[in-house]
């Protein structure tokens, strides 16, 4: 009985195979690693944003035309939120329009959220 291996040619051209495999398989896993952290700032974004909204809401103060910011922490990340306060047509709302940040890029908004409150005064 003769037992026949694998020649030189026929390992290398698996090896390299496998190498393409494997590389494949790493890229992969570093862009859902990338793609999940991006997702978890924008959840923690919209949430900055829906607070600062319902914090008016809830103050029941009629605010001004004009822009405003400052910053929030959300599960240990800073962020930073811009907000736009405009006159509507009907006089009794204002709108509203959120924009959320981090601090190291602000030029990229992770969340945006705009919303309209009524005067509380109106009748």
């Amino acid at each position: 009985m003769k037992f026949r291996g694998f020649t030189l040619i026929e390992v290398l051209i698996a090896l390299a195979i496998l190498a393409v495999a494997l590389a494949a398989a790493t890229r992969a896993v570093a862009m859902m690693t990338q793609s999940s952290h991006e997702l978890k700032l924008r959840v923690l974004a919209g949430w900055v944003a829906q607070n600062r909204l319902a914090e008016h809401t809830a103050r029941r103060r009629w605010p001004e035309p004009g822009v405003q910011s400052g910053s929030a922490e959300q599960a240990g990340l800073p962020l930073r939120w811009q907000e736009t306060v405009s006159t509507t047509p009907n006089r009794a709302f204002r709108r509203i329009e959120i924009r959320v940040t981090t601090e190291q890029q602000p030029g990229h908004a992770l969340a945006q959220l705009a919303g309209y409150l009524a005067n509380p005064d109106a009748k």
